[in-house]
């Protein structure tokens, strides 16, 4: 299922953009733990896993968690900077080489997430950015829309980015949303045909 999402990303990504009158717009969610979410406005859904790999990019550091953002065409290349106070602690890197984004995350507490790393990524790409993290301590995260040439743009789509640095709840999958839906539904049925009756 994975190789086939992957082979018709692009396809998603390009053509509903050229195809409607309103903006394509995508939505991706991640956070240190290696959970992700895939949005679109075709209302396309899907759960991205991150997973330990080397980075391509110039950090050269191994183990790295890893998203892949199913292929989108034109990514472009650059580092996002997460800063809290002076300076930065978590570093998101987007790969246009192979289409993935790079979750760099501080071990302030220890080891407790799979995007720490035992430091910051030994080489950085020219383009980047700094944007800050918003929230309490333990509940941080960032929110980002790259413009033209900026870090994570991709042409002709409106993406836009949370990236969850520390959180302890996971980000939902897409099929616990869909859940969750039915749920509500379910219970403002039940609430109606009490009231009604």
């Amino acid at each position: 299922m994975r190789k086939l999402i992957a082979f018709f990303a692009p396809v998603l990504f390009s053509i509903t953009a050229f195809a409607q009158q309103t903006p394509f717009s995508v939505s991706i969610t991640v956070d240190e733990q290696g959970n992700g979410l895939f949005t679109n406005s075709d209302k396309f859904s899907t759960g991205l896993n991150g997973t330990l790999q080397n980075d391509p990019g110039p950090g050269g550091l191994a183990n790295v968690l890893t998203y892949s953002l199913l292929n989108p065409p034109s990514l472009v290349s650059g580092d996002v900077l997460l800063t809290e106070g002076e300076g930065f602690l978590d570093l998101i890197r987007f790969n246009a080489s192979n289409g993935t984004l790079v979750f760099y995350s501080d071990n302030l507490d220890g080891f407790d997430s799979l995007g720490d790393t035992s430091g910051p990524p030994e080489g950085f790409y020219e383009n980047s950015i700094s944007i800050p993290e918003v929230g309490p301590e333990g509940n941080n995260f960032a929110l980002y829309t790259p413009t033209e040439g900026q870090p994570g743009f991709v042409a002709g789509v409106d993406v836009n980015y949370k990236f969850i640095s520390d959180n302890d709840s996971p980000v939902p999958e897409p099929s616990s949303l869909a859940l969750m839906g039915t749920g509500l539904v379910g219970v403002a049925g039940v609430l109606r045909r009490r009231f009604c009756a």
